[in-house]
């Protein structure tokens, strides 16, 4: 018989709540008490602003060493200052090259990686393409991730111990991954669908980067914040869509009583937080996890409504999908020329 250790959330073996003893109101703070990551060497892509920077700031009063890739890098220093244990690093993730160069600098340094967090990421963007022609969401929020931890793969094994977070969102529940026609050549471009799909992409390879990796001590999950006040993320989604989901009015203003419904910054950032470091998860991976616990597999059966974030909850079967997973894990590996050594 399997141990724990040895089971894979495959299908959502292992997609049921443990009992954290957090919750949807948790902060990233709750979550870090009595925990000591002095030593431990952490990278938090986006840490510089939103539920990223809450991430950095809670790791390194927590003793890690954080390093924090910025597009901006002026930006970020500003939005950093004062946080120690802090170092800066240029990356852009929808620039191959770039990801190279952040990570040659960091192997060469020789450190460990005992957190690697992919948290930055766009949404709902008209429709761009990067310069090999893929989709701007599918590039920087999927391939960007799994191009960085490809790379980042020696350091993460001489840990001994590493977990990698990757931020997904319940909008992985408005499409499955489009293996005929991921990049939109061949179909009308729906930004929705675009986001959707590059989140489904995050959680398949969550759940085939753990199982994969624990062999080496290294497991990764996929986390949803919880819709979130104060982010920057849909900076450029039209208003329409917000409209549409009853969330605003006319003018693009936020209701106020869905605002009262909405996380703060420290509760979108309690769910990456509790899975880099709660020993509750030394011997599970794979999972998709929200609300500071692991989330219920949807089988059909909750109730959602846009008005009320808390309704949007669970994880659809076909992003841990084995077969899925295992095929995005060739696809990935052919759009973006790279392996796992």
């Amino acid at each position: 018989m399997k141990t724990v250790l040895e089971i894979d959330n495959y299908n959502g073996k292992l997609q049921k709540p443990v009992g954290s003893g957090f919750n949807a109101s948790s902060t990233a703070s709750d979550v870090i008490k009595g925990i000591d990551l002095t030593r431990k060497v952490a990278i938090v892509t986006g840490g510089n602003a939103g539920i990223g920077l809450e991430t950095t700031r809670v790791l390194a009063a927590a003793g890690a060493r954080v390093i924090v890739p910025a597009r901006d890098i002026e930006k970020a220093k500003k939005n950093l200052q004062g946080i120690a244990n802090v170092e800066l690093a240029a990356l852009d993730l929808i620039d191959p090259r770039s990801i190279d160069a952040f990570a040659e600098t960091f192997l060469a340094s020789g450190r460990p990686l005992h957190l690697l967090i992919n948290n930055a990421g766009i949404m709902w963007v008209p429709l761009r393409r990067d310069s090999r022609g893929f989709e701007s969401q599918l590039a920087t929020n999927y391939l960007g991730q799994f191009h960085l931890t490809a790379r980042l793969w020696p350091a993460l094994k001489k840990a001994n111990g590493a977990r990698v977070v990757n931020l997904s969102s319940f909008g992985h529940q408005v499409s499955p991954f489009n293996f005929d026609d991921p990049n939109f050549h061949h179909r009308a471009y729906e930004t929705l669908q675009g986001y959707g799909q590059s989140k489904t992409a995050t959680n398949l390879f969550s759940v085939e980067l753990d199982n994969r990796g624990r062999a080496f001590n290294v497991r990764a999950f996929s986390v949803h914040p919880g819709s979130v006040n104060g982010t920057e993320l849909g900076r450029e989604a039209p208003i329409e869509l917000f409209q549409q989901m009853g969330l605003c009015d006319a003018q693009g203003n936020v209701l106020p009583e869905v605002s009262a419904r909405l996380k703060t910054v420290p509760q979108g950032a309690s769910t990456t937080v509790w899975c880099a470091t709660s020993p509750m998860l030394n011997n599970i991976g794979g999972v998709y996890c929200e609300d500071t616990d692991v989330a219920e597999l949807d089988r059909g059966t909750i109730e959602r409504k846009y008005d009320q974030p808390s309704t949007l909850r669970g994880v659809q079967p076909y992003s841990l999908d084995e077969g899925n997973a295992k095929r995005l894990w060739r696809l990935s590996e052919e759009m973006t020329g790279v392996t796992f050594r």
